[in-house]
């Protein structure tokens, strides 16, 4: 295997630079499904029959604090990665432990306020509207709830072997999945929240 040194160790080698591509293309496929979910979204949005509406069952504030765990968890393994190219295992560990802490919080608020849609009556079979979003919003803790056990096992490969081109990829390439989901939740918080409560 040829490693090129000029460049980060994340991109040193063909088989790094194809596995990046390659992460791209599958982001590409990830943007898909999400675009299909909004659509099924937009489109059932008003069909809430006899069901609450996004205004009577949506919350302010579990909404702001789940955006900035899931914005902060951004900005620290932009960190993480960037204390990994300063060739700073311990700490990009921290960095990247904690951003999967603030994944974890994210993921808390997200089932209290799934118990909350259930406690007002907001079910996947009580309307259109209701399961487009719980469907969405489900999908997306999915993604966070699998990118928790990804992050986990990529610190443990890097606490076992270090900082070598395999784990540094790795690890770059997680990133790039955190930084999606962030994107959206963006679109999720504008788009389905803040609309939904005007």
């Amino acid at each position: 295997m040829k490693i090129d040194n000029s460049l980060p160790l994340e991109y040193s080698t063909e088989e790094n630079n194809l596995k990046i591509l390659g992460f791209w293309i599958f982001l590409g496929a990830e943007i898909m499904l999400f675009a299909t979910l909004f659509t099924m979204y937009f489109t059932l949005e008003n069909r809430i029959g006899n069901g609450p509406s996004g205004a009577e069952i949506f919350e302010i504030t579990p909404v702001l604090v789940e955006t900035i765990l899931l914005l902060t968890s951004s900005f620290v393994i932009g960190l993480g990665i960037h204390a990994m190219r300063l060739g700073n295992k311990k700490a990009m560990m921290i960095f990247f432990s904690i951003t999967l802490l603030l994944g974890a919080g994210f993921l808390g608020f997200e089932i209290y306020e799934f118990v909350h849609y259930i406690h007002v009556g907001a079910t996947l079979q009580t309307s259109a509207f209701t399961a487009a979003l719980l469907t969405t919003l489900g999908t997306h803790g999915l993604h966070v709830t699998f990118g928790l056990f990804w992050g986990i096992a990529i610190l443990i490969q890097i606490k076992k072997r270090g900082l070598t081109p395999e784990t540094t990829n790795k690890s770059f390439i997680f990133s790039l999945y955190w930084h999606f989901l962030d994107v959206i939740w963006i679109f999720i918080f504008s788009f389905i929240y803040l609309k939904g409560m005007m």
